[in-house]
């Protein structure tokens, strides 16, 4: 009896070690499954939220564009209609939170899965120097613009996210949230102001030369026939966790 009870326990003991080791190759499997899929964005995100090096391009170009409104005002000492436009989302507003939920979950922020619930209760913060950047056009009487892709739907919880952050002029007409093209949100904005910078972390948000259905062939074709507005009428902020370019 002894015997068969030694012999029942050693049998026991390996099927039960069979069966963990079974479930501990599932569930490395589908970590290196999850991995495979999501390491690329998850570089990507690593270094949009926490390199120094994406820190220092945002506050360049903010340097840049208070250097730049500071010269057009001098050029311009009477005019009334001076006008920015700015993007939100990875200009204004760093939403790499949400990012980071998402690769704790195996996904990428392409999937849109949690987007509008971001939109709806997230908290975004400030990229450096935007706030210091929008003050002193609002000190100066620069018209903001604020043009985004954001949905209308969520308009009273991003009006709410902007207040949070102290950011100027936030009324409801100088905040013009997906309906239209960019473009014609733009040249809304132009029929009565002069538009002297725009601000944005992807193409489309500086001209109707850019385009997101554009390849990546055509879109370099367009920046280097428009070469002289960057940095003086057209102010980049860096964004490599999404974007046209990823898509290709």
């Amino acid at each position: 009896m002894k015997k068969n009870n030694t012999l029942c326990c050693t049998v026991l003991s390996l099927m039960l070690a069979g069966i963990s080791i079974e479930t501990s190759a599932k569930n490395n499997a589908e970590m290196v499954s999850c991995n495979n899929e999501v390491q690329q964005y998850r570089m990507s995100v690593k270094f949009q939220h926490r390199s120094a090096e994406v820190q220092a391009l945002q506050i360049q170009a903010y340097n840049i564009a208070t250097a730049r409104l500071k010269e057009i005002i001098k050029q311009h000492p009477d005019a009334q209609n001076l006008a920015i436009v700015t993007d939100l989302d990875e200009t204004v507003i760093d939403n790499t939170d949400v990012f980071v939920n998402d690769l704790k979950k195996c996904q990428v922020y392409t999937d849109w899965k949690s987007w509008d619930e971001w939109e709806r209760v997230g908290q975004p913060q400030l990229i450096p120097g935007s706030l210091e950047f929008l003050q002193y056009a609002d000190r100066q009487g620069v018209k903001i613009f604020y043009i985004s892709d954001r949905s209308q739907k969520y308009r009273p919880s991003t009006m709410k996210a902007l207040q949070n952050l102290g950011l100027p002029q936030l009324k409801q007409e100088q905040i013009l949230l997906y309906g239209t093209s960019k473009e014609q949100r733009r040249q809304s904005v132009a029929q009565e102001y002069e538009i002297v910078l725009l601000l944005g972390d992807t193409l489309h948000d500086f001209s109707d030369a850019f385009s997101n259905h554009q390849t990546g062939e055509a879109r370099l074709k367009a920046v280097l026939e428009n070469k002289e507005k960057f940095g003086n009428q057209f102010i980049v902020l860096p964004n490599v966790s999404y974007g046209p370019w990823s898509k290709e």
